[in-house]
């Protein structure tokens, strides 16, 4: 099946640009859908903060693929993250889907998260994301753009981030490039997260 080719122009620019890009395009899993109010760039083996900077590794090789490729890890053990692999293959740079909203399956979504209490709480973070999705370490490699794929990333219902107001900042967590503004998300949007800077990351330079 043909892949979805301006979703593919998209991706296959530069990673940070590529990220912007992601905003306002909705992510669908059985019968669940949300809005992407919120991304992470990581520039691959350039990148100190990027799964791939060290190389690649029998865990990371999906990063190394094409874009629009899913590569999905799970954090501290505990919950999974979704990213959507970018830019050339080999480069290993890929956008941590970081928060949405839902905006068709509502039911199944509150199911899968009990604890949020109210809608905008429902995927506000990349393992409440995924948990809301339904997304699991099963995913990872899926290919993003196919109709057939069951993990679908489809086109932002109100046209590009463009007609958005976009605000960035540093990435939430990371002790490397702590200060690298690669965190993007929808400006007021309620779903987006709160940035937290890692305690073992060197004090801000601002």
């Amino acid at each position: 099946m043909t892949r979805d080719r301006a979703a593919l122009a998209a991706l296959s620019l530069p990673v940070e640009q590529a990220a912007v890009a992601l905003l306002g395009r909705l992510l669908a899993l059985d019968g669940v859908v949300l809005r992407l109010s919120e991304v992470e760039a990581y520039g691959g083996q350039h990148d100190p903060a990027s799964h791939a900077w060290r190389g690649r590794t029998a865990g990371n090789t999906v990063m190394f693929g094409a874009a629009g490729i899913a590569y999905v890890y799970r954090s501290y053990g505990i919950h999974w993250c979704l990213n959507v692999v970018t830019g050339t293959a080999g480069e290993g740079a890929a956008v941590l889907l970081r928060a949405g909203e839902v905006v068709s399956g509502l039911r199944a979504a509150s199911a899968r998260r009990p604890a949020a209490k109210r809608s905008a709480e429902l995927a506000r973070g990349p393992g409440r994301l995924t948990q809301a999705l339904g997304v699991h370490g099963g995913h990872s490699g899926v290919d993003l753009l196919c109709p057939r794929s069951p993990l679908r990333l489809l086109p932002a219902p109100g046209g590009d981030a463009a007609s958005h107001r976009v605000d960035s900042g540093p990435r939430v967590g990371v002790s490397r490039a702590a200060d690298v503004p690669w965190r993007f998300w929808i400006r007021d949007d309620p779903t987006v997260s709160a940035y937290r800077r890692s305690p073992r990351a060197p004090a801000s330079a601002s």
